[in-house]
């Protein structure tokens, strides 16, 4: 299969199947409770089973399987209180990464920011909520990198990828696109100025409007689920 044309970036077969894997859990494709099985695995990705079965030891330690005995690799996905955590843990350094973005931020990386938030605008009036995730995740990558702290950035990153589906579910809520897109305008604003303080200030309060938004609509979809178990 074409995962596997990834090999240019230098990364090793079972990294490759881990990321696959690890995305099918964090896009709903595998559920919490759902059996992984190595052989099965394997031949769905063309691989052999010694790659799987490292890549699933490594599923284990990031807390995403359990690796149950006489039952097998056991999916545990992210929970409510995984969010949560990850979006207090996120909101809890982001005022970092506004210090150091607007400390160490280069002059080519103020206009590739600038470019994504042009694009971003423009779905935005286009109401092309699709995009503009694909456009936000880029936005905010490209924000750590300026920091040029590899731990923050790889951490947050991860923290990015953990709530891939419950970001996109947010950007979705009526009104929240709009009030995402000012609040970008005011990271950039700030950046560009250099403007440590107003930096910290725009990045927090958007990363703590999003996560309050990500609560609710957690909260709505687990309200949902109990409610459609009760009818059975």
């Amino acid at each position: 299969m074409d995962l596997f044309d990834q090999k240019k970036e230098n990364k090793s077969l079972t990294s490759l199947i881990f990321e696959k894997i690890r995305e099918d859990i964090l896009n709903g494709r595998y559920a919490s409770g759902d059996k992984l099985v190595e052989i099965k695995l394997a031949d769905e990705l063309g691989v052999s089973r010694t790659p799987v079965r490292e890549a699933l030891k490594q599923l284990e330690l990031d807390g995403l399987v359990d690796n149950i005995p006489n039952r097998g690799v056991v999916v545990k996905g992210i929970s409510k209180a995984d969010i949560d955590d990850i979006l207090t843990i996120r909101l809890c350094i982001e005022g970092l990464v506004g210090r150091w973005a607007a400390e160490r931020i280069l002059d080519h990386e103020i206009k590739e920011l600038e470019e994504i938030f042009d694009l971003m605008e423009f779905y935005s009036h286009k109401g092309d909520v699709d995009k503009l995730f694909e456009l936000n995740t880029k936005f905010h990558e490209t924000l750590y990198q300026t920091t040029k702290s590899r731990y923050l950035e790889g951490v947050l990153n991860d923290f990015q990828l953990f709530i891939k589906s419950a970001r996109n579910s947010s950007l979705r809520a009526k009104g929240r696109m709009e009030h995402a897109l000012e609040e970008h305008r005011a990271i950039v604003t700030a950046l560009r100025n250099h403007d440590v303080v107003g930096t910290q200030k725009a990045l927090v309060e958007h990363i703590a409007n999003s996560n309050n938004n990500i609560k609710l609509i957690v909260s709505l979809e687990e309200e949902k689920i109990k409610n459609l178990a009760a009818e059975e």
